[in-house]
């Protein structure tokens, strides 16, 4: 990257920094009278207003990578962005908010208020972060047929039907093997660790039934909200389905846990909000690779799908058999 460029992309990134930032604090208040008292939570790891700071940071450097990978520009990319951005950082946040902590800590006013701010963080603050990086207008590859997400529905079928248990066996594995070792954390929601993760996982069946139908449905809902950043994320061959696959897994990783290193009362034990941030910003990353690779491209088959072509040269794609 040349020096001019690089300067401009660190003004941009300390200038959209802070402007997220005093969205973030003005719409914070919507919340702030229906919160928990603030000094029953533990101080986060780095002190304030470095964390928060961070925070902004954090969420910036994920959508300049989405808003500038991007060969959308103007009010198309603005709104794929927020939509994607407003479903990882809210919709898939406050649902999980409302099963786990609604008989905790969490004020029942609170919960659509949370959303509220979710909601004007993203329409606000994305549209501005198109100006200021100024991906107002297409790029020139603008009529360069984008053949990502296109294949047939019986192919979106198994495809879906195969993320489910993928997204399963992550959610589960991570919050046993990372969260549900800290004995804070069992303490917290009042849970024991039955000695296996299969004992682990006949516990739940057992004592919470409708979690698993609840994480089958948002595995279905996080592929929903990264395919527009699928489909609109510039580059071709294998290195740009790599970029793609990165970007979608650090949506979905850092946005939504970089946050636990702040003070927060809904969770106040700091370890607590340390090993969900380790559980899931590390299970999502990966699950946000495993989204791209099923869904980034049509597969003429199960070896296409792992990489094994040989033999398949000589045959037309068009003519081959579509799983």
């Amino acid at each position: 990257m040349k020096i001019g460029k690089f300067l401009l992309r660190t003004g941009q990134f300390v200038l959209l920094t802070f402007l997220f930032a005093f969205i973030y604090i003005q719409t914070s208040q919507l919340c702030g009278p229906y919160m928990p008292d603030l000094s029953l939570a533990e101080p986060g790891p780095i002190p304030s207003p470095l964390d928060f700071l961070l925070v902004s940071a954090g969420h910036v450097a994920v959508l300049m990578l989405v808003l500038l990978s991007s060969r959308w520009a103007g009010w198309k990319l603005a709104l794929a962005t927020t939509f994607s951005y407003l479903g990882v950082t809210t919709v898939m946040a406050q649902i999980e908010t409302a099963y786990f902590l609604s008989g905790l800590t969490l004020p029942p006013a609170l919960l659509p208020r949370l959303v509220l701010m979710g909601l004007l963080t993203a329409v606000l603050f994305i549209p501005l972060a198109v100006v200021i990086l100024w991906r107002v207008r297409e790029k020139g590859n603008g009529s360069t047929p984008n053949e990502r997400l296109v294949m047939p529905a019986r192919q979106w079928l198994w495809k879906l039907a195969a993320i489910i248990p993928v997204y399963l066996l992550l959610y589960y594995g991570a919050g046993y093997f990372i969260a549900w070792q800290n004995p804070e954390l069992r303490a917290f929601y009042g849970g024991t660790d039955p000695g296996s993760f299969f004992a682990q996982l006949l516990s739940i069946v057992k004592n919470d039934p409708w979690l698993t139908p609840f994480q089958m449905m948002r595995a279905l809902l996080w592929v929903m909200f990264v395919l527009p950043v699928i489909r609109m994320t510039g580059g071709s061959g294998h290195k740009g389905a790599w970029w793609t696959a990165v970007l979608v897994g650090l949506l979905l990783a850092v946005p939504m846990n970089i946050g636990h290193i702040l003070s927060n009362p809904l969770i106040p034990a700091a370890s607590v909000r340390l090993s969900h941030m380790i559980e899931t910003a590390s299970s999502n990353f990966i699950f946000g690779l495993a989204i791209t690779w099923l869904c980034y491209r049509r597969h003429a088959s199960l070896a296409d799908l792992f990489g094994v072509r040989a033999g398949e040269t000589t045959q037309p794609l068009e003519s081959r058999a579509v799983l």
